[in-house]
């Protein structure tokens, strides 16, 4: 269904309607709340604890959510609006960001009521996903009577672009713009397949030459973390540290969550670790992800020792790793959160192991996995005798 062009008169009509009027938070600013969310964001600030707590300002909008069950004394503005960018075949959406205002902290036993309206819905704009209309919804919100904050909310409702097989496959030849282009007379070849008398003897499913082979998506990389993945071209996986206080970090942030020092250096992983928890991936089935292990799984390499480049003499050719499963569908795979020597953790695949073998306890190795010509990717292998 192709897309169709809604005049913006249509949409600009639901600019200021309430999609919520003094509205109810379900329960009033708590302690246990603010507990949970300071642990799952390993935030230590002694100002969210004891008898003169505040809540962390973030948690803004945590107290006017509606859970599972949502709230009842919605308008249907919003819902309107949606049904009618829908039925124009604006069919996805995707938040695209959230602004927050504090205007006063919140402590255990305030009430929460808030109003929320939608603000602005934007012309019509093309993205690289596709062509559609931002919306933003803002929300005013109220402590006991008394303006807390205001929470803005953004999201685009759009029509998916529609991508070719010629332009997939000129994404998939495109080299990071990162990288040093080599010279005409250097470029490398691509990669030669085996003969059939050196391939393994595990069956092989051919894959259809009109069929582009599934590619996970491209990691978001930003100032915060570029590091991090510069370590892991090098095949180092860098943990940060703060040089105020110590303190370990992992995944990578601009400043320090027990201290607030904004200063750090680095410390390499020594890559060993153990499985803290896990989930088994069953559904739905990309194929980018379910061959956890089609790619080249390179060992972490020993201290000193040379770090060969990709693609140079001595790196692992592209081919699966001798203990991958032939590609001859979806499986389920392991996602693990692993806990490494140094005492942080790092969510990534458990590999070397059924996926039905995978242990809370069980030890594993880091190694790097080439899941395609552009991308590696940290994995973890289960130690020999690990499995259990």
């Amino acid at each position: 269904m192709s897309a169709v062009r809604l005049t913006y008169e249509q949409l600009k009509a639901y600019e200021g309607r309430s999609t919520s009027a003094a509205a109810v938070g379900k329960d009033p600013v708590n302690e246990p709340m603010i507990r949970h969310w300071c642990e799952a964001v390993g935030d230590t600030n002694p100002a969210y604890q004891g008898p003169d707590a505040i809540a962390p300002p973030t948690m803004l909008q945590a107290w006017t959510m509606g859970g599972l069950s949502g709230h009842t004394d919605r308008s249907g503005a919003y819902d309107e609006l949606s049904g009618l960018l829908d039925g124009a075949g604006y069919t996805s959406i995707v938040a695209t960001d959230c602004e927050q205002e504090y205007l006063r902290p919140l402590r255990p036993g305030d009430r929460i009521t808030f109003d929320a309206v939608i603000e602005s819905v934007s012309e019509r704009k093309t993205t690289k996903l596709g062509t559609g209309y931002f919306i933003t919804t803002r929300m005013d919100i109220h402590a006991d009577g008394e303006r807390a904050g205001t929470h803005r909310f953004r999201v685009l409702k759009y029509a998916p672009a529609v991508r070719t097989r010629d332009a997939d496959a000129r994404t998939r030849s495109r080299p990071p713009e990162t990288a040093e282009r080599p010279q005409a007379s250097q470029q490398p070849q691509a990669p030669q397949r085996p003969s059939a008398s050196q391939r393994p003897s595990a069956p092989q499913q051919p894959q259809a030459p009109d069929q582009p082979r599934a590619r996970r998506p491209r990691p978001v990389i930003n100032r915060d973390n570029a590091g991090f993945w510069e370590g892991v071209r090098g095949h180092r996986l860098l943990i940060q540290r703060c040089t105020g206080c110590r303190t370990l970090r992992f995944p990578w942030l601009p400043g320090c969550n027990a201290c607030g020092s904004a200063e750090w250096e680095t410390v390499e992983a020594s890559g060993a670790g153990t499985v803290f928890s896990y989930v088994v991936m069953h559904h739905p089935p990309f194929p980018a992800f379910t061959a956890s292990e089609h790619g080249t799984a390179a060992p972490r390499p020993q201290a000193n020792a040379p770090r060969p480049h990709a693609g140079a003499p001595g790196s692992a050719p592209d081919a699966p790793a001798p203990d991958a499963p032939a590609p001859d569908g979806p499986t389920p795979y392991a996602v693990g959160l692993i806990e490494l020597a140094e005492g942080v953790r790092i969510v990534s695949n458990v590999i070397g192991v059924p996926y039905d073998k995978v242990r809370i306890g069980m030890p594993v190795r880091l190694e790097f996995l080439r899941v395609d010509e552009e991308l590696e990717l940290p994995v973890f292998r289960a130690a020999e005798g690990g499995e259990g």
